[in-house]
């Protein structure tokens, strides 16, 4: 065999495997993402790869550490958010109505922070059940405040956006950790 052809045989073998066998971490996210969105409307395929895909050490996580992950998502988010409410009722003016709103939102958000804490805490300590109930009030804070602000005909929430990717990253905790007790290799 040429010397050519000894250098480019394993080379081409090589870049095949490579192509055809995505990395594990990768492959995970995919397939969780996959079956969770499959089983939950809330959930869409693209936001919740993104999403793991953008954190820290995602690639080489597990199932449970994809669930770690998760849930730090959601503290992030809902601490951002609740600065971000602050930031609102400080240095804008708002109507009355809007800033009443906002106030009860920095109250949900400032209880959702908690809820998050106490929700790693019975994670970590493999009590799903009371880490869903926690999860759960996370999800329930959202919708409360995006429902405070449709109470006032034409009042529009500033918070949309970010109550709606607050309660999908919420959505993706509860079903990552309904495949771990379900056993799932996913």
């Amino acid at each position: 065999m040429s010397p050519f052809f000894s250098f480019i045989l394993p080379t081409l073998f090589l870049s095949f495997l490579i192509s055809t066998h995505p990395i594990n971490g990768q492959n995970l996210i995919n397939r969780t993402c996959k079956t969770i969105a499959r089983g939950d409307p809330n959930i869409g395929y693209n936001f919740c790869t993104t999403s793991l895909q953008a954190a820290p050490a995602s690639q080489c996580a597990s199932l449970r550490g994809l669930g770690i992950i998760s849930i730090r998502l959601v503290r992030y988010n809902v601490t951002d958010t609740r600065c971000h409410i602050k930031h609102l009722m400080k240095h804008r003016k708002i109507d009355p109505y809007s800033k009443l709103y906002l106030k009860d939102c920095f109250e949900l958000f400032s209880n959702a922070i908690s809820s998050v804490k106490l929700a790693m805490k019975y994670y970590n300590s493999k009590r799903y059940d009371d880490a869903n109930i926690q999860i759960s009030g996370v999800m329930d804070a959202t919708t409360t405040c995006e429902d405070g602000f449709s109470e006032r005909e034409g009042l529009v929430s500033p918070l949309t956006k970010r109550n709606r990717n607050t309660f999908e990253l919420a959505a993706v905790v509860l079903s990552i950790m309904q495949e771990i007790q379900k056993g799932s290799n996913v």
